[in-house]
């Protein structure tokens, strides 16, 4: 029989890591929780979530990579203001990167996986029809695509993986879960479906890029709308600290 000790460590939460603490953070900058300037201080994070210094640390590195943090030596981390046009250059790359994916898909893929993917775009498809949540179409979307892109090279698949979290963040999929019914793309979807059911690369690279293009417009007609982004990234005026929802136990 098991002993106290052992069925309590059983039961025990999987410990926070640096990548739970950055999902966190992501989404309260784009919950508008924390805001431009906003200092991100270690002990704070390590207080809020539970963790040690070096997963705090890591966790700030991480954002800072997706160019959502700007972290100064001796003085520690700020959230960044994310201007208009910088948006606007996330989701051209992003558009060109998502066009190639479709297209490698049309040239590289085997029967059987492109069988696959045809069916996760019926999916997808039914789905809007159901009227099921913005969310959920957003969330089909991007399984769809990552597995197009997984058909390219590495260095393919780092840039686009790159890209999707920088843009994944700047008020895309939780702003535009919020504003619009998701159904928007839909249309260019059966664009690429015909695409990747003839192996007609630029047919599916096109439909792939409006998909794109469609949450371009959307997101930025958000931001300006809310008054996000229309600053350049600049240092936060004053070193003001921000504190963090409690969290769920």
């Amino acid at each position: 029989m098991p002993s106290k000790s052992s069925m309590r460590m059983a039961t025990d939460p999987p410990p926070v890591t640096a990548g739970d603490v950055a999902v966190a953070l992501r989404k309260q900058i784009a919950d508008a929780v924390l805001s431009p300037g906003a200092w991100l201080r270690e002990a704070r994070i390590c207080a809020e979530f539970g963790v040690g210094r070096s997963i705090a640390r890591t966790a700030l590195r991480t954002l800072a990579d997706d160019g959502l943090v700007i972290i100064e030596e001796n003085r520690g981390a700020y959230v960044a203001a994310t201007s208009v046009q910088e948006v606007f250059d996330l989701y051209e790359v992003r558009a060109a990167l998502y066009g190639l994916a479709a297209r490698f898909a049309c040239i590289r893929a085997t029967p059987p996986f492109m069988a696959e993917t045809l069916q996760m775009v019926d999916g997808l498809l039914a789905a809007s029809e159901r009227h099921e949540p913005a969310e959920e179409l957003i969330r089909q979307s991007e399984v769809i695509f990552s597995r197009l892109s997984s058909v390219g090279s590495a260095d393919a698949q780092r840039m686009i993986e790159s890209i999707r979290r920088k843009t994944r963040w700047h008020y895309s999929y939780f702003a535009l879960a919020e504003s619009v019914d998701g159904r928007g793309p839909v249309e260019h979807w059966r664009v690429v479906r015909a695409g990747l059911a003839a192996r007609d690369g630029a047919l599916a690279a096109e439909g792939a890029r409006n998909i794109i293009y469609y949450m371009q417009n959307e997101v930025m007609r958000l931001m300006i709308s809310r008054g996000y982004g229309l600053q350049a990234a600049e240092a936060p005026a004053s070193l003001r600290e921000v504190g963090f929802p409690g969290k769920s136990r």
